[in-house]
């Protein structure tokens, strides 16, 4: 499954979205645009996003940046799992 395919998963589970997630694209607002996105659900994402990508979220990686749209979230996740690659 493509990453963005399964951070939509993520999304849609964490937030407890039943589906629309699942009809989010790469412009979709995170913060601010999905009411059920607040700091607990962030604590989800992450943990779910670990576990799933196998990557790591360090402290100094949760920015408002970072949770703008779907695609910054794909973006960061594919960063994080191509730098454990290559480590």
């Amino acid at each position: 499954m493509p990453t963005q395919e399964e951070v939509k998963s993520i999304l849609d589970e964490a937030l407890a979205l039943e589906g629309r997630a699942l009809e989010f694209d790469r412009d979709t607002e995170l913060l601010g645009g999905v009411p059920e996105f607040d700091s607990m659900a962030v604590v989800s994402l992450i943990a779910a996003m670990e576990e799933r990508f196998g990557i790591v979220v360090d402290d100094d990686d949760i920015t408002a940046e970072t949770f703008e749209t779907v695609g910054t979230l794909v973006d960061f996740v594919q960063s994080k799992h191509q730098a454990q690659k290559v480590s």
